[in-house]
């Protein structure tokens, strides 16, 4: 049976703790190394603040807070994937980023029940791959519309 490239999705595969997390790679916009991040105070916990990037003020938002996961200290293999969410570019600090896959559309599968601990709406669905499962993002469900709004008046009132 032939496979065509219409039903192929490109993502990027990150780690969090000990599970493997997918983002489509039309969504992102660079990988970055770790990098120097201003707090900004009145935001929500799982913002780690703002950083310059080529001349962009970026909100930064650490995905381990977000889904209310231990924080890890920065190593070598942490990075910022910048994703562009709605109009706006934002940062999300991941423990690596680890490949970049091609899947078919079709071998996306509904998220679990127990998915909801993990905070469900934030999850497209999830992938099996041979001995892994990678877990699908809603980049867009990331943050909800009080959180956007937040993180989006970061970019207004600031200056690096």
């Amino acid at each position: 049976m032939e496979t065509t490239a219409v039903g192929d999705v490109k993502l990027i595969v990150f780690q969090l703790q000990d599970e493997e997390y997918g983002a489509e790679v039309d969504k992102v916009r660079s990988i970055e190394r770790m990098q120097h991040i201003t707090r900004v105070p009145g935001t929500p916990d799982f913002v780690e603040g703002v950083m310059n990037l080529r001349g962009v003020v970026t909100p930064i938002i650490d995905l381990r807070r977000r889904f209310r996961m231990n924080k890890r200290e920065t190593t070598d293999t942490t990075r910022i994937i910048i994703v562009q969410v709605g109009e706006m570019e934002v940062g999300l600090i991941v423990d690596s980023a680890n490949d970049v896959i091609d899947i078919q559309q079709s071998n996306i599968e509904a998220a679990p029940d127990s998915a909801a601990e993990a905070d469900d709406s934030c999850i497209r669905g999830v992938v099996k791959l041979e001995n892994r499962l990678l877990i699908l993002l809603h980049l867009e469900k990331v943050l909800d519309a009080d959180e956007l709004i937040a993180v989006e008046n970061l970019e207004e009132h600031r200056e690096l």
